[in-house]
């Protein structure tokens, strides 16, 4: 799949939540939403927790 066609669907997804659950639900399915991207990024990216410990400690200084 396309990133492109992976935004339209996830743009599709949002619009419904606004348009039938409101402001709250919007608000949900985008955050959700972008959790489960960074999941899916860091599991393609072999999904290490080293790396994740290492990506925090580099945040921190």
């Amino acid at each position: 799949m396309s990133r492109a066609f992976i935004g339209m669907v996830a743009g599709i997804a949002l619009a419904f939540a606004a348009y039938f659950g409101g402001f709250v639900a919007f608000v949900l399915v985008a955050v959700l939403g972008a959790a489960g991207y960074t999941g899916g990024a860091w599991l393609d990216g072999g999904g290490s927790t080293v790396a994740l410990r290492d990506m925090f400690e580099r945040n921190r200084r």
